[in-house]
């Protein structure tokens, strides 16, 4: 990142969304971004309201909006979290997903920060289809799903492979994020039919050799893929693993005590390419640290030199 890129956080203002804002600030710091903090205040509870008090919800509502722009300054000049940061704090309407995508875009931002366990909409939404809604929205955009309070900066770091354009990215953000990290390049993969092979005849022993076969082949690619993406052989290490991808991220983000996954939105398959994938999706919910979503380079212009 460089001195003119930009991070949107958005906030509910509830307890656990103070997490995102301590880590939006912390990247701001260390990328030297300028950083933005968006509240959006819910059209539709407004509706809700209305049915039940008459015009005084416009009293109510804004009185609500006088509190968050209160709350938002407060946030911006708290000095155990801004980090030097002067932070730019925005209040508006709207549904909550479409307008923080559209503000990312007003913004140009390279960086979008999302608490993953606020009270309100923010609670559910990295968690169901509403994350795959706002992943479409935001197709060019990173998002970050800050789930641990930030006490320190990123020491650990499982960057999911898949080998698609996607990975190469990814990696190289990393490294960019978070250049003191720990960063560890996982790829897990399947053998095609791998289920119907037994049952089908094939020796148990052919499988086995097959896999540690293509596990060699995949342990090549990966090295391969690591040095295009301009790391050196001291710079990461390497896991070639057997099994359910989606799985096996959430295993190695406990065996590496990992406080940061980054997984790509697109995969090599094209379900992959209409929906939020699969493996994303279980990452996302399964995992308890922050999770980092990359876009696929080939729907945005390239940022990283």
């Amino acid at each position: 990142m460089t001195n003119a890129q930009t991070i949107l956080v958005a906030t509910d203002l509830s307890a656990p969304a103070r997490h995102a804002v301590e880590r939006a600030f912390l990247l701001a710091a260390r990328t030297e971004s300028e950083l933005c903090i968006l509240h959006v205040m819910e059209l539709d509870t407004f509706d809700g309201l209305r049915e039940m008090l008459g015009d005084d919800v416009f009293k109510v509502k804004t009185a609500l909006n006088s509190d968050a722009h209160e709350c938002l300054e407060q946030l911006a000049v708290d000095a155990a979290i801004h980090r030097g940061i002067a932070a730019r704090t925005c209040v508006t309407e709207g549904n909550p997903l479409a307008t923080i995508a559209a503000e990312a875009d007003a913004l140009d931002a390279h960086l979008m920060v999302l608490g993953a366990r606020g009270e309100s909409f923010l609670r559910h939404a990295l968690m169901g289809s509403t994350a795959a809604r706002l992943l479409r929205k935001s197709s060019s955009r990173p998002v970050l799903a800050v789930k641990q309070a930030p006490h320190e900066a990123y020491r650990s770091v499982v960057v999911a492979v898949d080998f698609s354009p996607v990975s190469r990215h990814a990696i190289r953000m990393a490294r960019q994020l978070v250049p003191d990290a720990d960063l560890v390049l996982l790829h897990a993969f399947e053998l095609p039919y791998e289920g119907k092979l037994t049952f089908a005849g094939v020796d148990a022993e052919v499988i086995r050799q097959y896999v540690t076969n293509e596990g060699e082949v995949r342990r090549k690619r990966l090295h391969d893929l690591a040095v295009a993406a301009g790391l050196t052989a001291v710079e990461y290490s390497a896991r070639i693993v057997h099994g359910d991808p989606a799985q096996q991220i959430v295993a190695m983000e406990q065996e590496f005590d990992a406080d940061l996954i980054l997984v790509g939105k697109h995969g090599s398959h094209i379900a992959e390419e209409l929906l939020l994938g699969s493996v994303t999706k279980h990452v996302l919910a399964e995992s308890q640290c922050d999770v980092l979503v990359i876009c696929d380079p080939r729907e945005a212009p390239d940022q990283l030199p």
